[in-house]
Formats: C-alpha cells, sequence, structure tokens
C-alpha cells in the first residue's frame, strides 16, 4: 500500500525532503505551504552562496551534510540547467589579532576536507581580490553562488511531476493523531497522512508545539539586512570577501558577495527582528515580541551578548557605521558606493531555555511526526543531503 507522507513547509529544506520521497515511487507526497509561493522566507532571502563547509565544527551535522550537499546542489544544477558559479571565497584576517582565529578555521577545513582550501599571503590575496585589505587569509576557491528560490521552484516542479502536490495557501492550524494517522487542518483544508514532516523554518517551534514536542528549542528570529554595490563600482569584487568569524556568536559579519547574476552585496548584519517575519523594523508582532522576552534565556542572551547587538543595532539605523564596518575590507570603499538596502532576510535561529543558541542541525521525532527544529546556514546548501539524512535515519528510507 502507498504511504501517504505530508511535508509542512517549501523553503528548500521541505521540497528537498519531498522530492527524494517522491523519486522512491512508493510514497504519496503532499507539500503544505502557509504562503501563495515556495521559498517565500529563509530560502528566498539569502546571499545565494553554496559553502565548502569552511566554518563547522569537525564532525557535527552541518560539517557532514553540507559537504555532500555542495556536491549535490552543483550535480542538482547541472542536471535542471540552473546558475551555479563557483567565484571563491576569502576569508580574511584584517589584523594579527585574528591570525589565531584563522589558524582554527583552517584546522576546522583540513578536518572538513575543504576542497582545494589555501592560506594565501597578502601578495596572494591580492591577485585574488586586488581591492581586499588584510594580512592573511584562507581562500576557498570552489565556494559558489546559486539562485536557491529557482531550485526550490524546479523541486516544486519535479515533486509534481512525479505525482506529489505542492499545495499553497495552507497555513496550519491543528494536528492530530487520528487512528494511527496525522490529521492536519489548514486553511485549505483537512489532510490525513501517515507521516508527517515538519520543515516550518520560522514557525518550526509553533508547529512543534501543536504537536505535543518539548518546549524547548525556542525559534530566535535575526534579521541579516543587504546594501546593494553601486553596479559602477562591481570591479571591487571579484568573488567572495568574508571576515574571519567571531566563534562565541555565530553569525558571519558584513562580507561582501557577488550573486550568480553578477549583482554586489554588502551585508547582512544581524539585528534582532521584532516578528517571526520581521523583515522591517516597522514589522513588529507584540505577541512574539513578548514570547521571546520571557524566554528563560532571555536575560543570559542579553547579558552576554548586549555589546554586540548594541553595535549591530545601530549599524542597522546608521548607515554610516554599516559603511564603515564593510569598509574595513575594502579601503576603496566610499559611502556613495552602497546605493540602497536590496533585501532583507530572516534567520530562524534556534535557543535552549538557559540562553545559548543551538549551532548544530536538530531534528526531533515524536512519533509518526518529524520535527526539523534547527536549520539555519548551512541548511540551503545542505538541503539535499539533509533530505537523505532525514529519509534514512527518521523515516526509515533508504533510496
Amino acid at each position: 500500500m502507498t504511504e501517504r507522507i505530508g511535508v509542512v513547509g517549501a523553503g528548500i529544506v521541505g521540497l528537498a525532503i519531498a522530492q527524494a520521497l517522491s523519486r522512491t515511487g512508493d510514497h504519496e507526497v503532499t507539500v503544505l505551504e502557509k504562503e501563495p509561493r515556495v521559498a517565500a522566507h529563509q530560502t528566498g532571502h539569502n546571499s545565494g552562496v553554496v559553502h565548502a563547509g569552511i566554518y563547522y565544527q569537525p564532525g557535527s551535522l552541518k560539517a557532514k551534510l553540507c559537504a555532500k550537499g555542495r556536491v549535490m546542489t552543483r550535480e542538482y544544477c547541472q542536471e535542471h540547467s540552473l546558475p551555479y558559479k563557483e567565484t571563491g571565497k576569502l576569508v580574511v584576517a584584517l589584523n594579527a589579532g585574528e591570525i589565531s582565529r584563522l589558524d582554527e578555521i583552517e584546522r576546522r577545513s583540513a578536518l572538513n576536507k575543504v576542497p582545494d582550501l589555501a592560506r594565501v599571503s597578502q601578495e596572494k590575496m591580492r591577485e585574488i581580490e586586488p581591492h581586499a585589505a588584510g594580512v592573511a587569509a584562507l581562500h576557498s576557491p570552489h565556494t559558489a553562488v546559486v539562485d536557491y528560490a529557482a531550485i526550490a521552484e524546479t523541486m516544486a516542479n519535479q515533486i509534481r511531476l512525479a505525482g506529489g502536490s505542492v499545495l499553497l495557501n495552507q497555513k496550519v492550524a491543528a494536528v492530530e493523531s487520528v487512528s494511527g494517522t496525522c490529521v492536519v487542518s489548514t486553511t485549505g483544508g483537512t489532510h490525513t497522512f501517515d507521516r508527517l514532516v515538519v520543515c516550518a523554518g520560522l514557525h518550526s517551534d509553533v508547529i512543534a508545539k501543536l504537536v505535543g514536542a518539548a518546549d524547548a528549542p525556542r525559534i530566535l528570529p535575526f534579521r541579516g539586512e543587504y546594501w546593494a554595490l553601486d553596479p559602477a563600482r562591481s570591479n571591487l569584487v571579484n568573488g567572495m570577501i568574508y571576515p574571519v568569524p567571531d566563534p562565541a556568536f555565530p553569525f558571519l559579519g558584513v562580507h561582501f558577495t557577488r550573486g550568480v547574476y553578477d549583482d554586489i552585496h554588502v551585508g547582512p548584519n544581524a539585528v534582532p527582528a521584532l516578528a517571526r517575519e520581521g523583515y522591517s523594523w516597522g514589522k513588529i508582532s507584540p505577541r512574539e515580541l513578548w514570547e521571546v522576552l520571557r524566554w528563560p534565556g532571555a536575560g543570559r542572551l542579553a547579558r552576554e551578548h548586549w555589546k554586540m547587538g548594541g553595535k549591530e543595532i545601530a549599524a542597522s539605523v546608521l548607515k554610516p557605521l554599516y559603511f564603515s564596518a564593510a569598509q574595513a575590507f575594502i579601503p576603496e570603499l566610499k559611502l556613495s558606493d552602497l546605493t540602497h538596502k536590496t533585501m532583507s532576510g530572516v534567520r530562524a535561529q534556534a535557543w535552549a531555555k538557559d540562553g545559548s543558541l543551538l549551532d548544530d542541525f536538530a531534528v526531533d521525532q515524536i512519533g509518526p511526526i518529524t520535527l526539523l527544529r534547527n536549520a539555519p546556514s548551512p541548511a540551503a546548501t545542505s538541503a539535499m543531503a539533509i533530505a537523505e539524512h532525514v529519509l534514512l535515519n527518521y523515516l526509515g528510507i533508504k533510496r
């Protein structure tokens, strides 16, 4: 008998899981998405980078699935004639004080077997990125850029072609267990499945609560804002220029990325969003904000990161401060080169009751329901590898 499996969420991870299921030929697959289109949130609001696995703790799911997902993403783009460009990335130490952190990134990269990663001198840096500042750098030549929204659209079409369904405008309101099945009530109707996979991103903890999962982790939304670089100054950046990340904070900091369509954006920063879908300071949800403030770990998080948080908020509001952070990497940059805020995205960052931010991917299992509780970057890069991981380890399905 054909098994009915529902997937909540038509971001790239949910669609990758649904596509993998539809390819087995043994499952009736239905994707439920609350928005009128796929890739409406994190998948469609990011820099488009296909990460090579430089930063992640060796042995972690992020490290393993990113490495596998990068190859799968490249092959998928080739198979479906989607744009894929290996522009390369420089991770730059601006001063001697950052060298030890660069050393740690190099160590992790070696353990993660990042392909062809190399430590480069100032002279070699200038060959790769002639306008970049810094005293040393790591070069990842196979870091690439894609259009993740286009990949998601292709996945949705592949699911439909295989006989599955991608149903839009289907916000989940309730999930009940009835006679061994999962009955999902949405704004578009009622759906019955034998098993359910939840990839709800910014709302993953909301759906988790509906199915009776643990209260933690919760989702803490962080907004990242991007500025566009004046096309007339596009010669300043050949590929990607990144800072050495702060190991105490899971965000990369302002950086430069030449996108798959040759537009160059600067960012993102990381500021607290005032709503789960708070793409601007004007989007505020008092209820969602109150849920964040009353979470047990809120005080600790504020105490530990208030200084960085204050700097990020100030740079969000005051363009010269944002510009100053960017100019450190390209001294020739001028304030007028940042022409306008091109987009913003909201990162679904899971956090625990003690205030700690979850660093790795996290999956829960509640009976016939599989819940992705934490899937931030590099989830888009890793999406197809995450799908294989979920199918094998949580659904017991070998492809």
